[in-house]
């Protein structure tokens, strides 16, 4: 028997979380210690990932199966294409950063205390998400993605609702108050996503007999399985409606802003650049992958959908007035960005749908944390709270623009690759959604540039006079992140390299091809 790489990724990090949330309650430095390192060694077994990976081998490599509920046909079945490597990767690359940026979001105000351990829960929490999204990207089992899609809510709920941001304005009640209703609203919105998943996995099941993505793939390919378009059309609508909760697609967002606004920067980066991740990466693997032809019929639809939410997102980030809100926003337009990469059906939109998950991911991380260090020194998430920070904190100021100009995807930075490619793919299909989307990079332009001026140039106010510069453990979280994106801004080649065959293998999932140019190029022979 092969050695179980994928399922040992997602084991190191879940019985970290036992033992972190295990360390005695005077132990809080060892309990982040502890958690540091074991998403450390994520991390180490996610790059044995990507290096044992073949991009031109078979579609899903390092695969587990085992049986585990045989009546009904569940089993423990687990794979990865390129898309799941390169957003496992993005996973474990930012959990050590978000956990050493958390340092000391959960040290209880009694240090003395040793009965209360607050500081081993946030980061047990933590692991354990890391844990369910990692294995979320490796399983090719139906009901066992089910289990991990849903089970993940259960300690973001915690992480929003029991560890709040504490640059609130207004009492502690209030505060707590705020917190609760957001968490409450993110649970509630994804469950009933969940929910209707659900009819949809048991629908899926009566049709095909079992949960197998590889097996059901298999049997549509050689004929064996026939499903009627009307059932075909449910389920997809069943799997979409859930996905598109958790990514968040408009009308179905609001409860992210809720959520990153009065969680802590870190768990606001594992909201989005983490959890929110396998809303689209299901579309790719679920929706395009069991339903093809429901994913054509409903492909309009969903790119009318994906503009909306590319505008209306940025519109929204404009008018902002609250730091961690404006960055929520943003990521609702990214989001649309993915989405109409995703349903584009060419190879060039999807390829950039995948990478701009991986990008978004780092570039929001990189914001948002160092966001995050700004309001915690401040003590307000409010953009006219600030003013000329950049005379006193220059370092911080100069990582919060770079952070801000991957935002609005400037060429050499990652996330300009990917939203370029989205565009072109788009274009080629959809012009004028192609067109419309643009308005998306001037938008964000406008947001992200305005961010800064309000609160790094201009005149010094009294109240950040005094702010420190970025420290040493704030660097190391910061630093590390502004090269991923310079270096995949310039040489992306490892994650396209991963990414396409997976890309290949979906277009070929839902029969389509790319289209070919209205004009096509002559050769120099024609010419003459």
């Amino acid at each position: 028997m092969s050695f179980p790489l994928l399922t040992v990724t997602a084991a190191v990090p879940a019985v970290g979380a036992i033992l972190t949330a295990a360390v005695p309650a005077a132990r809080r430095t060892a309990a982040k210690w502890l958690a540091l390192l074991v998403s450390l060694a994520t991390l180490a077994l996610a790059a044995v990932i990507f290096v044992r990976f073949e991009p031109g081998g078979e579609r899903y490599q390092l695969t587990e199966s085992h049986a585990w509920i045989k009546d009904f046909g569940v089993r423990y079945e687990l794979g990865v294409d390129g898309i799941g490597v390169a957003l496992i990767g993005l996973t474990a690359l930012l959990i050590p950063f978000i956990v050493l940026a958390g340092w000391h979001d959960a040290d209880p105000a009694e240090t003395s205390s040793k009965r209360w351990r607050p500081t081993q829960g946030f980061f047990a929490l933590i692991l354990m998400v890391e844990a369910m999204v990692i294995l979320s990207f490796e399983a090719t089992d139906v009901f066992l993605f089910y289990i991990l899609f849903e089970a993940m809510l259960i300690p973001m709920y915690f992480l929003i609702g029991g560890f709040g941001d504490r640059a609130h304005a207004g009492s502690d009640e209030n505060a707590a108050a705020q917190r609760s209703y957001a968490a409450v609203k993110f649970l509630l919105y994804n469950l009933v996503g969940g929910l209707i998943m659900l009819a949809a996995v048991i629908g899926l099941y009566v049709v095909a007999g079992n949960f197998s993505l590889t097996e059901i793939a298999e049997a549509r390919a050689n004929g064996s399985l026939e499903m009627a378009t009307s059932t075909e059309r449910w389920l997809f609508l069943g799997f979409f409606f859930a996905f598109a909760v958790k990514a968040p697609l408009w009308p179905l967002h609001t409860w992210l802003p809720n959520a990153m606004g009065e969680a802590t920067a870190p768990v606001a980066v594992l909201i989005t650049a983490v959890v929110d991740k396998v809303g689209t990466f299901a579309m790719l693997r679920f929706c395009l992958g069991l339903f093809p032809e429901a994913s054509t019929w409903a492909t309009p639809a969903i790119v009318v959908l994906a503009l909306i939410s590319i505008v209306y997102g940025a519109l929204l980030a404009v008018g902002q007035r609250d730091i961690k809100r404006l960055v929520a926003y943003a990521s609702i337009s990214h989001f649309g960005f993915i989405v109409l990469g995703i349903f584009a059906m060419t190879s060039q939109g999807q390829s950039g749908a995948t990478l701009y998950m991986v990008n978004h991911g780092i570039s929001t991380a990189a914001l948002m944390l160092v966001a995050g260090f700004l309001i915690s020194r401040r003590g307000s998430r409010l953009i006219a709270d600030y003013g000329g920070v950049q005379k006193v904190a220059p370092v911080l100021a100069g990582t919060f623009l770079i952070g801000g100009l991957a935002t609005l995807s400037l060429p050499g930075l990652a996330p300009f690759v990917s939203e370029f490619l989205v565009l072109v793919g788009t274009y080629a299909r959809y012009p004028v959604a192609g067109v419309v989307a643009t308005t998306g990079i001037v938008l964000a332009a406008l947001y992200t540039l305005v961010l800064y001026q309000r609160t790094m140039t201009g005149p010094v106010r009294e109240e950040v006079k005094t702010l420190p510069d970025l420290r040493a453990r704030e660097l190391a979280v910061v630093v590390p992140l502004i090269a991923v994106l310079i270096f995949l801004g310039v040489f992306p080649k490892p994650l396209t390299d991963v990414v396409n065959p997976a890309v290949r293998h979906t277009m070929s999932d839902v029969q389509q091809k790319d289209p070919q140019p209205a004009v096509p190029i002559q050769n120099a022979e024609a010419a003459k």
